[in-house]
């Protein structure tokens, strides 16, 4: 038998370092129709009222000001593309939108009639886009759902100190926020001098990896999906403040990565015998 045919992928993400680098994994393991990114300019007075409240405005500024000191210098760009500039490897690819649920989107998707859509570091998608990929939507997701939910998800495990559940989930995506079917967890590598930033980006750069063997496997016909154990917990932006920062802060000091030996550590779940072509993740009859 010859090699199968690779997949058929519209790519939906953000526009930074970790999303260039998983969307250039995503480029070398399958066909890549499109890569989808939001531009966030398409302005409403309703979002602008929102941001603008007092409780909104404040913590906004504030993480501002905290992420303009750690992300000073770029670091990001360096952990994943080095010495040089973070770029695309098939920048022809790209197309603009406003925003992930942009009428644009579900267009471009039923013109292009993908196999699968890949997503990494977008806003919510809802709707009919929902509807769409013949295998379903895939997500790679910055937690280990379903105990790990929503924002910010590796701070929040090293403040509840449980470095051994920092990691990401790949999991197609439902209408809830990281409730889909289980595809696979990675659990990077942790070392005793990592910090909050150093352990997500570690984690992104092997789920990489991961999400390409994914679309490999795919290909030749394996299928992947089981039910998340429970609901789990979900955070959200607003949860995070600034004891809670000096408490991770502590615990990393007084030495919670140390002595901890974690190495990479990789979980697939297959899609069971009996489970629903939905949950496993797949629209159409395969063989």
């Amino acid at each position: 038998m010859g090699e199968a045919a690779p997949l058929r992928v519209m790519v939906l993400c953000g526009r930074s370092a970790r999303h260039l680098h998983v969307a250039n994994v995503l480029c070398r393991s399958a066909e890549v129709l499109a890569i989808v990114q939001e531009s966030g300019g398409e302005f409403s007075w309703k979002k602008l009222a929102r941001q603008l409240r007092p409780d909104n405005f404040a913590r906004k500024a504030w993480r501002w000001l905290r992420d303009r000191r750690r992300y000073a210098g770029n670091p990001e760009a360096r952990f994943f593309f080095g010495d040089q500039p973070p770029r695309l490897d098939r920048p022809e690819l790209v197309r603009e939108v406003p925003h992930i649920n942009h009428p644009d989107v579900l267009a471009l998707a039923r013109q292009l009639r993908p196999d699968l859509i890949a997503v990494f570091g977008t806003s919510l998608i809802r709707g009919e886009l929902l509807k769409e990929g013949r295998l379903g939507i895939a997500n790679l997701h910055g937690g280990l759902s379903p105990e790990y939910r929503g924002a910010d998800c590796t701070f929040w495990a090293l403040y509840n100190r449980e470095p051994q559940k920092v990691g990401c989930t790949l999991h197609w995506i439902d209408a809830g926020i990281d409730t889909g079917g289980l595809i696979a967890h990675v659990a990077p590598q942790v070392r005793p001098d990592d910090d909050e930033l150093r352990l997500f980006w570690r984690a992104v750069q092997s789920s990489a990896e991961v999400y390409g063997q994914l679309l490999h496997r795919l290909a030749a016909g394996e299928r992947f999906g089981q039910r998340q154990p429970h609901k789990g917990r979900l955070y959200q932006v607003r949860q995070r403040g600034l004891r809670h920062e000096r408490e991770v802060a502590r615990s990393l000091r007084a030495g919670l990565l140390r002595g901890g030996g974690l190495e990479l550590r990789v979980t697939w779940y297959p899609a069971p015998a009996s489970t629903p072509r939905s949950a496993a993740g797949a629209r159409a009859a395969v063989a």
